[in-house]
This record gives C-alpha cells, structure tokens and sequence, in this order.
C-alpha cells in the first residue's frame, strides 16, 4: 500500500480523537508559531495538518494567509466540513510533501507535527529538507515536531525515526539553524504517553 492510499484509509476508518496524534489544541504548536510570526499577515503552511484543528486556533487569532497540506483528501475535506464557511480563507493542498511543487520563497512559517519522522528513506527526508528550504523566505522559520528519542518506534503500522534536538538539526544542515527545542510529552485518547521533540528553525 503507498502513503496516499494508508492514510486515506485511515482518515476514512477514525474518527480524528481516534488516532493517537490526536489532541484538541496544539497548544506548542500555536506559540512558537506566534513567536516566529507576529504579523497576522504572515504566510504559514501546516505541512501535514490532517484533521488538525491548528488550522482553527490559527484563524482564531487573525492570521489572514493560512495554506495546510495534507496526503489526504479525506482529511482536507474533514477540516474543511468542520470550518464551514471558515474554510473558504484558507488554502488547501493534497499531495505528498516528498512530491508536491511548492511555490518559491512562499512561507514565513513551516510548520510540521509528525510527518517528517515518518520519512524513514534518506532520499526522502533530503527532498523534504530542499522542499522546506525552497519553499520558506530567507530569514523564515521551520517548526518541526517529530518523535523524540523516547518516543515509539511505530505509529500507525508504519515505522517512524525517533530524533532529538542534535540529531533533526543533521538531518536539516546549516541553512537550518536551531533557535530552540523542547520536549512535549503527548498525552494520546488512549491513556498511553508519546515524547515529542520541538525544534524552531532559522532559515538563513
């Protein structure tokens, strides 16, 4: 099965506090976000933002230039159901981040909760990493929440990379340079407890 098609199945089979990504409000998510972006006419892109509801609280607190990309239609069009005419603000895109064309020097903001540690290939992860640093203004930021080193070796049958502040900056290089990391530790609907690291990026 490829991506598309697992996480259409997915998407399709759970409800969104059914996954184990799952919580009501990014709450890291949104304040480094606002640390990186205090014009409200700032350009984000939420790299793989699924049925998250960072999209909500994003509009929520003004921001005018909203993109999310996810793999799943199923997923973009959940969001965009539960935003209503709310949605009509925000820029949609289904693709896969290691495919999609991106527009140049696009994004102020990159932000990614849980894609980048399930790009296990390094070809993957080193188109990823030229996506992101073509995509995004020089002078922008790049958020990225991935597994920590504690954190659970699979995630939805799939295999994941586990990473901590040191080892996401190698992955990134130079262009990338590390502002700040922290450690969430993700409380999931079913009791049990996921490491996150959280790495902001300058892109220089």
């Amino acid at each position: 099965m490829d991506a598309q098609a697992h996480w259409e199945r997915i998407y399709s089979e759970k409800a969104p506090n059914q996954v184990s990504w799952y919580r009501p409000h990014l709450e890291t998510s949104l304040a480094l976000i606002e640390q990186c972006a205090s014009a409200r006419s700032s350009s984000i892109i939420d790299v793989g933002g699924g049925e998250s509801t960072l999209v909500d609280d994003l509009l929520a607190h003004g921001y005018e230039d909203i993109t999310v990309l996810d793999i799943s239609q199923t997923a973009i069009d959940a969001n965009r159901k539960r935003l209503g005419r709310a949605s009509e603000s925000v820029r949609w895109l289904v693709g896969d981040i290691t495919q999609i064309a991106l527009e140049p020097s696009a994004y102020d903001v990159w932000h990614d909760r849980a894609v980048f540690h399930f790009l296990t290939a390094p070809g993957d992860r080193a188109t990823y990493v030229r996506q992101a640093a073509r995509a995004v203004k020089q002078g922008g930021h790049v958020i990225i929440a991935a597994f920590g080193p504690e954190g659970p070796a699979k995630c939805s049958g799939l295999e994941v990379v586990r990473y901590d502040a040191e080892s996401l900056q190698r992955e990134f290089g130079v262009k990338f340079r590390l502002l700040s990391s922290s450690i969430e530790l993700h409380r999931t609907p079913f009791g049990t407890v996921q490491q996150f690291v959280y790495c902001c990026f300058k892109v220089d």
